[in-house]
């Protein structure tokens, strides 16, 4: 039983590298990302430092995966092929990609005939966009009410009191891209406003203002 736990936990070192490797991320950005130190994270990589529950917990978190996945890897040795979906408050969340120091994607799902909600506005840290895919997703956005249909978006400063559900008794399925604060997405090209990417008239959507400072 002692030589499978050392096994085990052996393999947990090599296991963190090839992970961080694959999504192209440095020590100096994971450490930044979970708060431990550079040297204790070269020493996990290395088998140098054993591992804990102390220090797996962050870099599970960071990573997107859960302890058992980062313990005991599938046969493939990419925990994020096997990232698993999460059911908060009736919606399910998928994990797409995460990467430290970066924007993190998600799947989420709003399940068909969920108990209505009334709004209950939450803020916290953070930049959001979010692009529906299928349904009708109502956003409050503090004073801002409104119902998305399939293909529109909507970004947010987190700070603002905000809230999403479904708009109907349909499911609702959308994108949902999440930064830290003050981190943007890189745009390339946007059409004039009012007019789409083939010159015809479109509808377009505006970030909401930030709250003061």
């Amino acid at each position: 039983m002692d030589d499978k736990f050392d096994e085990t936990l052996s393999a947990v070192g090599p296991r963190l590298r090839e992970l961080r490797r694959r999504r192209d991320v440095t020590l100096a950005e994971l450490s930044e990302a979970t708060g431990i130190s550079v040297s204790t994270l070269s020493r996990l990589e290395s088998g140098e430092r054993r591992p804990n529950l102390e220090l797996l917990l962050p870099l599970a978190r960071v990573h997107g995966v859960t302890l058992d996945e980062l313990v005991d890897a599938p046969p493939t040795g990419d925990p994020r092929i096997h990232m698993r979906p999460v059911t908060r408050h009736g919606m399910t969340m998928v994990p797409l990609t995460r990467k430290a120091g970066g924007i993190q994607a998600y799947k989420l799902i709003l399940p068909a005939n969920s108990p209505r909600r009334e709004p209950d506005p939450q803020t916290h840290e953070g930049y959001e966009w979010l692009y529906v895919l299928n349904g009708n997703l109502r956003c409050v956005l503090g004073e801002h009410d409104m119902v998305l249909s399939p293909g529109e978006a909507v970004e947010m400063d987190t700070r603002l009191p905000h809230w999403f559900g479904s708009a109907d008794d349909g499911a609702v399925e959308m994108l949902s891209l999440f930064g830290r604060q003050g981190e943007r997405a890189h745009l390339r090209a946007r059409p004039k406003r009012g007019q789409s990417h083939a010159g015809e008239p479109g509808r377009t959507s505006e970030s909401l203002p930030a709250p003061e400072d």
